[in-house]
């Protein structure tokens, strides 16, 4: 099969054809349909997140397609299902194991969902990654709910998502957003006001913010503008390290949570069912399978506007 495959970092992607994989007890192996890049292959490209197995590696963990083979005690997929595959950080393939990058790739079978008949391919792909991070960013480690008044910080391709989930959810939706570009697109997903910076949030006293950008100086923001006892949750990474004040987090009882996807199907399939009940559509653009170098150099210099989305 084809597949493009990382041998040593930092480095590039080689072109490559390999063996089609076997599964193992539990686990399954899936046609590859569509495959999302992220910025964290690029991180991976660059050295800079560790691999927990040794390189090298096919990249690729954003991935939906059609069940192929499965494995010993498989019981809740059969050959021919279109699936998806919830994210874990402990077990994901192209992180712990050769991923999507190619025609065919293992997974955990547990880690599976249905697809509904007829669903996109690269609105399931940008699901696993991009609709769970963001979706386990506002509905699970912010636990917003309805008539709740919400900071979003960063409009890129995962604050965006988030902004619109929380607007399913019935929130209130502020965002921050430096690039004007961006207001007019988050005007038309529901938000109900934009900013160019958290400071601009500041004595609107909201109930939680969720930080998808990281900067630092974000997150310090967000503590400032939610109110007493309020949530800040932290997704994004654009620095490893955060300065704050903590007379802001104490005197206020703020709680400060870090946000990353469990693994959990039903986190899933609740994305998958806003897609399909029409609610959430997630901005995303197709590739070719030979133009995932590209794409990841576009996403490494900031040029992607929304997720990508390679068709194998």
């Amino acid at each position: 099969m084809k597949a493009w495959r990382l041998d040593s970092v930092p480095g590039e992607l080689k072109r490559v054809e390999v063996d089609i994989p076997q599964p193992n007890p539990g686990t399954v192996i899936v046609e590859t349909k569509a495959v999302g890049l992220c910025h964290t292959d690029v991180g991976y490209m660059e050295g800079k997140i560790p691999f927990a197995k040794p390189l090298p590696i096919i990249l690729g963990h954003e991935a939906a397609g059609v069940v192929s083979a499965i494995g010993e005690g498989v019981e809740n997929v059969a050959v021919g299902d279109a699936v998806a595959a919830a994210l874990i950080i402990a077990d994901a393939p192209g992180a712990t194991r050769d991923g999507a990058y190619a025609d065919f790739f293992e997974v955990t079978a547990a880690q599976l969902v249905h697809l509904p008949a007829g669903f996109d391919w690269g609105q399931a792909a940008a699901a696993t990654d991009a609709g769970v991070t963001a979706y386990t960013g506002v509905a699970v480690h912010g636990a917003v709910k309805a008539g709740d008044r919400v900071g979003i910080v960063g409009l890129g391709g995962l604050g965006m998502t988030g902004a619109r989930i929380a607007k399913v959810l019935g929130a209130t939706v502020f965002g921050v957003e430096p690039r004007q570009s961006s207001w007019e697109v988050a005007k038309e997903q529901g938000v109900d006001e934009v900013y160019a910076d958290v400071s601009e949030l500041e004595g609107k006293d909201l109930d939680v913010i969720i930080d998808f950008a990281g900067f630092g100086t974000t997150t310090a923001g967000a503590l400032r503008a939610v109110k007493y006892a309020g949530t800040v949750v932290l997704v994004g990474l654009g620095k490893t390290e955060t300065e704050f004040t903590s007379f802001d987090l104490v005197s206020r009882s703020i709680t400060l949570k870090g946000s990353t996807p469990d693994g959990n199907p039903e986190n899933l399939r609740a994305v998958l069912k806003m897609i399909a009940d029409g609610d959430l559509k997630i901005r995303a653009t197709e590739i070719g399978f030979e133009e995932i170098p590209d794409g990841l150099g576009r996403l490494q210099r900031g040029e992607a506007d929304g997720r990508l989305y390679a068709t194998i």
